[in-house]
């Protein structure tokens, strides 16, 4: 797993059947990248709910959320609909687990993510991350805590 202080891997994936998104577009902005099993499990329906409703917190630290798995872009589209979801789900669907490889949470055995999580700054380093054991919900709360220490740093 990528450690913090390395730079994050740039990559560019589908977010629906006809457009892709890539890291690099988010360049000024924090982001948070939640890599996940799959959709439509619970924990990772759970998971992905709770950041669509923590994202005005988000936010406020000028961060945007990026969710990942190894699902297609059309499994996607009808997840982020079902969940009403407000952030981009990226299918890094072929080569299968590509992006997460190169993140170093591509589970080769099951052929999925890992449910880790990093926080990237403005200038595309890695600030945080966390790995967590697949059947746990990680929370929002390292995420919040890894924002707000950022924030201080920028204030010193």
């Amino acid at each position: 797993m990528l450690s913090p202080g390395t730079t994050a891997p740039d990559f560019t994936l589908y977010s629906t059947p006809d457009q892709k998104v890539s890291l690099s577009e988010f360049k000024g902005k924090r982001v948070i990248l939640a890599f996940y099993p799959a959709d439509w499990s619970p924990v990772c329906g759970d998971q992905m709910a709770l950041y669509n409703e923590t994202l005005r917190f988000f936010h406020k630290h000028n961060a945007e959320v990026i969710g990942i798995s190894v699902d297609g872009k059309w499994c996607h589209l009808a997840f982020s609909k079902d969940r009403n979801l407000h952030f981009p789900l990226l299918a890094d669907f072929e080569p299968k687990g590509a992006v997460a490889d190169q993140y170093g949470v591509f589970d080769e055995k099951l052929g999925e993510c890992k449910r880790a999580l990093f926080v990237i700054d403005e200038e595309g380093i890695i600030r945080w991350s966390y790995l967590s054991p697949v059947g746990v919900n990680p929370g929002a709360d390292g995420i919040l805590d890894a924002l707000e220490q950022m924030d201080a740093t920028v204030q010193k």
